[in-house]
């Protein structure tokens, strides 16, 4: 039997490290081309290398999610040991430059630029996620899940709320100030979505002013997201068996025919089939859809002022009526999930680079440490991983893929950690279920901020 060759990147590994000897060292004599160019070039070939590493790495490989928690984390410390090159400003307004040995050449700001300000590429990733996995979906599997997926968010909440007030009684931290500065920003949705808008909830309450609740909930949202990251790989592993694990199928064979969860040879065939002009009708759908949703959102907040969701909840609700209607015709949901996959099979190692650059700041990580607050970190959580799991058992979802979705897409960074979750549970097929936790369920941690806030602030 012919042996197969090693590939990276789907191309003869040779090619693959010599293209990779050309962009660093253009990368680090200041020469690599200014812009999405060459910065693209640079995040997948480190993106590739790294990941490749997390693959082959015992236990990393095994129980740590591999390759994803390697770009992840990896980037991140290359960042925090300013190993890219570099510009920043000290504390006395001076430029310092890092690693540029040649010409200057700041690579973490030009990454910067197009990633993080907009979440441009973000929102142009997470579209085509969106779109392309929830047409390509099965549509009675949909209609059935999205009825059960709420009480399992709800589940997940309960016991993180409940598990961190019980933990802080114990150590003596505040039941109350565990709730409201740690369990709820943690279960908020990231930054953007969550603690920030919660920030202007605790000022408007008079319990203490933005900033002053943000200095205590960024730690929490950035620690609560590396565990959820962590765990995603972690739990997958260790819960292996058929009552615990779906292997990526989040509906119980016993709640559906199973003939019902089956896409037909001749669906398949035509989704194999990927052409140019596909992918293109693909990233112009995924486009008008993510447009919609701004549409309505812009609504909602005249509507609504006081109550903020984002595009994409609207986005999902739009194209899940969509599937759920057989409102799309056949080949333009073929060509969205062709552009799905397109993305998620050749630039997902780009968006954990960009993530770990811009989002994952090791530094605020390791000065918020204490064991207190790590252990409310964690069983916060925890809480919402078998909270989640546990109800989905109960409404037939299997408990693996009820708690990484609507468990620990609850305790992540939103959209951001959305991907480093499922790619580290190796479960980025579930990202509409994932989705609708961050963005749904980030509204739903709004609202319940505000009454929490309106009872208990002063307890504080």
């Amino acid at each position: 039997m012919e042996k197969k060759e090693f590939r990276l990147f789907n191309m003869p590994w040779k090619m693959f490290a010599f293209i990779s000897v050309i962009i660093l060292i253009a990368t680090y004599i200041g020469v690599l081309p200014v812009g999405m160019t060459g910065c693209f070039a640079f995040m997948i070939v480190v993106g590739t290398w790294l990941d490749l590493i997390g693959n082959k790495t015992p236990i990393i490989k095994d129980f740590f999610g591999g390759g994803a928690i390697v770009v992840l984390f990896g980037v991140a410390a290359l960042h925090y040991f300013h190993l890219l090159p570099e510009t920043i400003t000290d504390a006395e307004g001076n430029a310092v430059a890092y690693m540029q040995l040649w010409k200057s050449y700041d690579l973490v700001g030009s990454i910067n630029s197009f990633f993080k300000p907009t979440g441009a590429f973000l929102d142009w990733y997470i579209a085509a996620l969106i779109t392309g996995s929830i047409l390509g979906m099965n549509r009675k599997l949909l209609i059935k899940a999205a009825a059960r997926y709420f009480p399992a968010i709800f589940g997940g909440l309960v016991l993180a709320f409940g598990l961190c007030m019980g933990v802080a009684h114990v150590m003596e931290y505040g039941d109350i100030k565990a709730l409201l500065l740690i369990a709820l920003p943690i279960m908020g949705g990231g930054m953007g979505a969550g603690a920030s808008p919660l920030s202007k909830i605790f000022d408007a309450s008079g319990t203490m002013t933005a900033s002053e609740a943000l200095s205590v909930m960024t730690p929490a949202v950035a620690i609560g997201n590396a565990i959820s990251i962590v765990l995603g790989g972690l739990l997958v592993k260790i819960l292996r068996g058929k009552w615990w694990n779906g292997n990526g199928q989040l509906m119980q064979s016993s709640a559906m025919d199973p003939a019902e969860l089956e896409i037909s040879p001749e669906m398949q065939a035509k989704r194999d089939a990927v052409t140019v002009t596909n992918l293109g009708i693909g990233l112009l759908i995924s486009g008008a859809f993510f447009s919609w949703g701004y549409i309505l959102s812009s609504i909602w907040s005249l509507l609504v002022p006081s109550v903020t969701i984002h595009a994409y909840a609207f986005m999902i609700i739009t194209v899940a009526v969509f599937k759920i209607g057989n409102f799309m015709p056949e080949w333009a949901e073929i060509a969205c999930y062709q552009w799905f996959q397109f993305i998620m099979k050749n630039l997902t190692n780009v968006l954990l680079f960009g993530i770990g650059l811009c989002y994952l700041d090791l530094g605020q990580v390791i000065s918020s440490f204490s064991w207190t607050y790590l252990a409310l970190c964690g069983v916060t959580v925890i809480g919402a991983f078998f909270g989640a799991a546990l109800v989905g058992k109960i409404v037939g979802f299997y408990p693996v893929e009820a708690g990484v979705t609507a468990g620990l897409c609850m305790s992540n960074m939103g959209g951001t950690g959305d991907v480093a979750v499922l790619s580290a549970a190796d479960r980025m097929e579930l990202m509409p279920f994932a989705q609708i936790s961050s963005r749904l369920g980030g509204a739903i941690i709004l609202l319940l901020g505000s009454l929490l806030l309106s009872t208990l602030g002063g307890m504080l």
